[in-house]
C-alpha cells in the first residue's frame, strides 16, 4: 500500500525527482515502522522481567563507578524518550525505565549512562556529532523547504543549482545519521561491558537485555541506510543532469 501511495504521488507532481526518490521513501518508512514495532515489543516484554535495581539506580551505580559525579540521573515524560544531555549533564529517563527494575530498564538506563562515559572520557565520534548539530538543525530546515516545493510540483529543480543544494543539505543530514551509528553501538557495548561486570543482570537477562539494545540500534542503521538511498538517488539525479 505504501508503494502504490507514493508512486502515485510522485506521478502527480511535476517536479523531476521521479518515483524512484518516493519510493526509496516509502520503503525506509516502512522499514522504520517494522523496527519499532519490534522495538517496542521487545521492551514491553523484558520489562516483564524483574531485576533488584530500578532504572534510575542502575544509572547513579554505574555514573558513580565510571568516576562520573557531576551527571544527574533524572526522569522525563514519555515513552523511550530516554537521551543524555551533554550541555546540562543528564541522564533523562523516561518515567517507566526510571522507575522500574527490569532487565529493559537496565538496558536503556545503561545505554544512557554509556553517552556520558563518552562525554567524560571525550569521544572522538559523540564529539563530532555535537559539532555537526547546528548544521544539522540548518540543513534540515531547508529540507523541509525543499520537500514542501517539491510535493507541490514547484519545479525547484529544473536547475543543477537547485540540484545541488538538495544533494548539499541531504548529504549533511546523511552523515550526521552514518556519525550516530558508532555512537550508538559504543554507548551499548559500553552498557554490556558495565552490566556483565556489575552483575546486575545473569547470563540470561544479559541476553535479553542485548536483545533489547540490539533492536534499539537498528532504528539507527535503517535511518542511516534511507538517508544514504536518498543522497545517492539524488546525485544521480545530479550526475545525469550535467551529462543532458
Amino acid at each position: 500500500m505504501i508503494f502504490e501511495t507514493v508512486s502515485l504521488l510522485a506521478q502527480q507532481q511535476s517536479s523531476p525527482i521521479g518515483v524512484g526518490y518516493w519510493v526509496i521513501i516509502g520503503a525506509s518508512m516502512l522499514v522504520s515502522m517494522l523496527i519499532s514495532g519490534m522495538l517496542k515489543k521487545r521492551f514491553n516484554q523484558y520489562s516483564q522481567i524483574p531485576i533488584r535495581l530500578t532504572g534510575a539506580q542502575v544509572a547513579e551505580a554505574m555514573l558513580r563507578q565510571n568516576g562520573i559525579n557531576d551527571v544527574q540521573v533524572i526522569h522525563t515524560p514519555g515513552h523511550l524518550t530516554d537521551h543524555y544531555d551533554p550541555i546540562r549533564k543528564t541522564v533523562n529517563l523516561s518515567e517507566p525505565v526510571y522507575q522500574m527494575n527490569s532487565v529493559a530498564a537496565a538496558a536503556v538506563a545503561a545505554h544512557e549512562c554509556g553517552h556520558a562515559i563518552q562525554h567524560q572520557q571525550a569521544y572522538a565520534w559523540l564529539a563530532f556529532r555535537s559539532k555537526m548539530v547546528p548544521a544539522v538543525q540548518f540543513a534540515s530546515t531547508i529540507q523541509q523547504y525543499l520537500m514542501f516545493g517539491a510535493m507541490l510540483g514547484a519545479g525547484l529543480f529544473h536547475s543543477v543549482t537547485m540540484l545541488w543544494i538538495w544533494v548539499a543539505v541531504f548529504a549533511v543530514t546523511a552523515l550526521f545519521a552514518v556519525i550516530t551509528l558508532p555512537v550508538e553501538f559504543d554507548a551499548s557495548k559500553r552498557a554490556m561491558v558495565w552490566l556483565e561486570k556489575s552483575g546486575i543482570a545473569n547470563q540470561m537477562e544479559h541476553d535479553r537485555a542485548k536483545n533489547a539494545l540490539f533492536w534499539a540500534a537498528m532504528t539507527y542503521v535503517a535511518g542511516a541506510v534511507g538517508a544514504i538511498a536518498q543522497l545517492l538517488y539524488l546525485v544521480s539525479m545530479l550526475m545525469g543532469r550535467r551529462n543532458e
